[in-house]
């Protein structure tokens, strides 16, 4: 390179770094590298990960079910509420937890058995082999009820059809209704609990197992050993399933 083209490359790379470029790049080549002043050097950028995190997708008919619940007003539930709980977990879960109505946790947090019952819920699922995430949880409700009081049977009524969409939407293998109130609104029946339990029932073909709502048994923990009876049996049958 002759001396006028050294001086004029020279020139030119000063003009680039007065700019802030710190490197010429050509055919992904480095070819110059201007000095510069320590505290004038910017970290160069990293590039952004090829790996993409895709969360659980949720059908869009799950989605629009949601979005109508949300903004339902069929009962006089919904001057009380906080927010409507529609349901969580996997939308292609094999095992559906259906329980009577939200608490007031649910209904501040919009997502059902969140509370003390809730997290006994979780236990029991975990004590199962799973996790929240693996299984669906919903209520029969989708608001609460004021003092958490049992549901009317005219809120049943103008509720009972998001659940029957969610069930159907969900295709699980097994619902397992959690307490007298689910399971007689599921089973259509005025059986005691203790019967229920040791029943055979189907819902629109899905076998259903009846067990005792987690809140029972924080108030009774003698419910416990007989609740871990009806969940062996659950789990015999999806690990057949």
């Amino acid at each position: 390179m002759s001396k006028s083209s050294r001086e004029a490359a020279i020139a030119a790379l000063k003009r680039l770094d007065g700019k802030g470029v710190r490197s010429v790049y050509l055919d992904g080549a480095v070819v110059a590298n201007a000095p510069a002043p320590a505290a004038r050097l910017v970290a160069s950028p990293v590039p952004p990960s090829s790996a993409v995190v895709t969360p659980t997708a949720i059908p869009a008919g799950l989605a629009e079910l949601a979005k109508t619940v949300s903004v339902c007003t069929r009962c006089d539930l919904h001057k009380s509420r906080t927010q409507t709980v529609f349901g969580v977990g996997n939308p292609n879960a094999k095992l559906m937890f259906i329980g009577e109505a939200p608490g007031a946790d649910e209904d501040a947090k919009g997502e059902p058995f969140v509370g003390r019952a809730g997290q006994l819920l979780n236990k029991i699922i975990a004590a199962m082999g799973m996790t929240r995430e693996e299984v669906y949880i919903a209520n029969i409700l989708k608001c609460r009820p004021p003092q958490n009081r049992d549901p009317l049977p005219s809120e049943v009524q103008c509720c009972e059809e998001y659940l029957r969409a969610q069930i159907a939407l969900i295709k699980p293998k097994y619902i397992c209704a959690l307490g007298r109130i689910a399971a007689h609104w599921l089973l259509k029946t005025e059986a005691p609990l203790g019967a229920m339990r040791t029943g055979t029932y189907t819902y629109e073909g899905i076998p259903v197992i009846v067990t005792y709502h987690p809140a029972a048994l924080l108030r009774n923990p003698a419910f416990k050993a007989p609740c871990w009876e009806d969940m062996k049996k659950l789990m015999a049958l999806l690990k057949a399933a």
